[in-house]
This record gives structure tokens, sequence and C-alpha cells, in this order.
């Protein structure tokens, strides 16, 4: 079994913990070129208000002037993660796992589905069924209906000599009006939702850590 390290950052701004985790991406990837040993880490974490563009995200999916933005205290960050737009903020939960593949023997989809799958048992635990969308990496609420499709939880990675960076956003308690100010990853016929907008009820966020932790200790062994 593999030691997965876990953290907790708890409300973090996004871009010092953009840095913290391209510190420890990057301590992993030069650990790896000298044949030394790897560790495998989950952050965790809440940022305030911000909407941030993948590498290959459009700027017109970002549907007001960053003027505005600034005005309802969102931040704006171009990032190097897959992916196109998406808005993170308090209520929704950050993962940011800090891999080494090749310690699992996966490629970037498997690992991508292993995401997924961990935030798919997640969901079930509080009876939300999510599912998964071929080619919209991400977890979905009646991905069946196209009326009713709704995005729960976004993901986006970047990966370098299969050591992973970037990861999940899982919308726990969020302010879904905040997706308004967007394309939400780059979608303009799909909604999103929350878990506590699924539920009618707020979710303990601190429960949810713990759910989370267990669940990539037994996805990622």
């Amino acid at each position: 079994m593999h030691k997965l390290e876990k953290y907790d950052w708890g409300t973090v701004p996004y871009a010092l913990a953009f840095e913290q985790q391209k510190k420890l991406f990057e301590q992993s990837i030069q650990a790896k070129s000298r044949g030394e040993k790897t560790d495998n880490i989950l952050v965790v974490c809440e940022h305030p208000h911000v909407v941030t563009i993948g590498k290959n995200g459009a700027i017109s999916n970002l549907l007001f002037s960053e003027d505005y933005l600034k005005q309802q205290g969102v931040q704006l960050f171009h990032v190097d993660r897959g992916g196109d737009i998406t808005y993170h903020g308090p209520g929704q939960l950050v993962g940011y796992p800090i891999l080494d593949l090749e310690t699992y023997r996966l490629g970037l989809k498997a690992y991508i589905a292993r995401l997924e799958t961990i935030i798919i048992r997640l969901l079930a635990l509080y009876g939300i069924s999510g599912k998964i969308v071929e080619d919209a990496p991400g977890v979905w609420i009646d991905s069946d209906d196209p009326q009713k499709i709704r995005k729960i939880c976004a993901i986006g990675i970047r990966s370098s000599r299969y050591v992973t960076m970037h990861g999940y956003a899982l919308n726990i308690n969020t302010n879904l009006d905040y997706f308004r100010l967007i394309n939400p990853c780059g979608f303009k016929d799909r909604g999103v939702t929350s878990m506590q907008n699924e539920l009618g009820r707020p979710v303990e966020i601190n429960t949810v850590k713990r759910q989370l932790f267990c669940l990539f200790d037994e996805v990622f062994q």
C-alpha cells in the first residue's frame, strides 16, 4: 500500500496555494529526476472568490470584465492546468493531489477516472447519484437529461514526468450565483449544482474532508 500524506490548508488565497502547490510539484519532479523516492500528497482547502482559466480556456467564457470581477471581490487567474474556466469560493472543497502516477502504475486517463470514482462514491454516501460524461471530465447529476444536466465537481490537472498537480473542485455549500460570471468549464447549456442544493440543507464540510481522505486511501492503495 502506498503512503498518501494528507494536508488541510483551511481557507487560503488562491495565489498562495498555487505557489505552495507548485513548490511541492517541482520538489517531486526533481526527486524523481535524481532517482529518489517521491512523496504522494493530497491537499484540501477552500479559496476566497476566484475565477481561473486553464491553459486551453477561452477568455470569451468569462462573461464580465476583470474590473467588474474586482468590484465583486473576485480575483482572476490564468493557470497551467487542463480544462477551461471555473470558479472557486467558500463552501467549495478543492483538492490538489500531487502524485507520482508511476508509483500507482497509472496513466492520466486512468488517474482522472479514479478521481471521478472517489467523488461519485462520496456523493453516494449522501444519496446523490453522480455520473461521468465522456469527454467532459468531472462529475455530473442527471447526465442523461440534456434539460437537467448539471456539474457538481470540476476536474482539471497538469502533469509532468507523470507527477500531477491541480485537481478537483467539489461544490458542497457553494454560492452558485458566482457561476453566472462564466460559462462553467466552457459549457453554455449545462448548469452547476452543489451538495447543499441537491439535499436542501447545508453539509458539514469537515465531515466531507474526512470521508474524502478515507476514499483516497481506498482508491489509491
